[in-house]
């Protein structure tokens, strides 16, 4: 499809969109992205011959799209959805990478997991059953996870008659529910994603919808703004000191910009030592370039000699983030084993790991009021809720709300040396 459409070189500069799936058991999600790839033309002629051999084989009357995405054994055999499955894709206006996350509420981790670095979230809502408790969930960890943009499609319209006031109906009762919630951008769409009414094509069951379709609308919303390209942070990765006589005094530092841009002759801080000095030169590659911006991977070098190692943050001069040991995070618990409030954790936050200990747990979320339960503050796998830690040492943070890079972070059981939670620095 890439050679046809468009040339490689216009295929990398192309602006990305992540996007996740989600909403309740059955709601048509995977049969969503399904139709999406197979209307625009982004699946490959062996991988639509497979599909349509595995309909047949279990009885399908037509493709089933869902088979798409759902890749494990026990996702096609139950017909349900359990991991996170990535699927690719590209028009000439954007590239995408889909999420496809499950639905049922024990596989909520997963549903974070997927959504954690999605620009945009695509919420779908069984027009027959309308907002409840998984809609509820899933738009609730789309606030919580600062996606800044959010679809509603209201699917499966084919089996009310593509009425246009039950429509409205779960409009407004979703715009209710979602009062509680700071999302700054709700869209609202009605679709059958079996047949494919407004995923690709434009419907003609229901006229009176006059926006635009799902992809239409993928292809077009701006995210230009969803980074912070305020705040220059840079984590350090690695620290570059190459053993040769051609770069025999040559010492960069690696890591991927967190936030806002850094250019040759910015005077910076390098923390924990809080030394200053200037940036030297920014290395791409084998060639050096005047500028980098957030996202970007590149190595830099100073213009003074300074003890950095991993896991230490270059920022520029005036503009620090927060420097603390003491943090309050909100967390999405992820292991069967349930937070010991007295238990000691390993913290991984952008490339700096230390010890942590809980200090307090604040409240745990009651996802189906929106309420904060400061009674039950025992939390359990799929739980969310807020703590206070301790650190060993110092963090460089700046809230989730500013920056989704180095406002996030993961604790891990020192025991067995698992991932036990997500974290959202407040």
């Amino acid at each position: 499809m890439f050679e046809s459409d468009f040339s490689s070189e216009a295929y990398l500069n192309m602006q990305l969109l992540r996007f996740t799936t989600a909403g309740s058991v059955d709601d048509g999600k995977s049969t969503l992205i399904g139709r999406l790839l197979y209307d625009s033309k982004s699946i490959f002629e062996d991988q639509l011959e497979a599909i349509e051999r595995d309909s047949i084989r279990r009885g399908n009357e037509q493709i089933n799209l869902a088979l798409l995405t759902d890749g494990l054994r026990a996702e096609r055999e139950q017909g349900i959805t359990i991991d996170v499955a990535y699927r690719y894709f590209a028009t000439p206006l954007r590239k995408f990478i889909i999420a496809d996350t499950p639905g049922h509420i024990q596989y909520t981790r997963n549903m974070v997991t997927g959504a954690s670095t999605a620009n945009l979230a695509i919420v779908l809502i069984d027009v027959r059953n309308g907002v409840y408790e998984q809609t509820i969930r899933h738009s609730y960890i789309a606030h919580l996870l600062q996606i800044p943009h959010l679809i509603i499609c209201v699917n499966k319209m084919d089996l009310v008659d593509y009425s246009e006031s039950r429509f409205n109906q779960i409009r407004e009762d979703f715009l209710t529910m979602s009062a509680k919630l700071s999302i700054p951008d709700i869209r609202f769409m009605p679709i059958s994603a079996l047949n494919g009414d407004n995923v690709v094509h434009p419907s003609d069951n229901m006229t009176w919808y006059t926006g635009p379709t799902l992809l239409h609308l993928l292809e077009t919303i701006d995210i230009t703004s969803d980074l912070n390209r305020v705040d220059a942070r840079f984590p350090v990765q690695y620290v570059i000191r190459p053993i040769s006589d051609e770069f025999h005094d040559y010492r960069g530092y690696a890591g991927r910009v967190a936030g806002g841009s850094f250019s040759v002759g910015d005077p910076v801080v390098v923390l924990p030592a809080l030394k200053e000095t200037t940036i030297e030169s920014i290395d791409l590659f084998e060639s050096n370039i005047p500028m980098t911006n957030v996202s970007e991977s590149v190595t830099l070098r100073l213009t003074d000699d300074i003890d950095i190692g991993r896991g230490d943050m270059i920022v520029k001069k005036g503009n620090l983030p927060s420097i603390s040991q003491e943090i309050e995070i909100m967390i999405c618990w992820f292991h069967e084993k349930p937070l010991n409030p007295a238990g000691k954790y390993i913290i991984r936050h952008t490339s700096r790991e230390a010890r942590c200990l809980i200090r307090e747990v604040d409240y745990k979320m009651d996802i189906n009021s929106l309420e904060q339960n400061r009674s039950d503050l025992r939390i359990g796998m799929n739980d969310i809720g807020k703590i206070r830690i301790r650190t060993t040492h110092p963090l460089f943070f700046d809230s989730y709300v500013k920056n989704r890079i180095t406002g996030s972070l993961v604790l891990i059981d020192e025991g067995n040396n698992q991932t036990v939670a997500a974290g959202m620095i407040i």
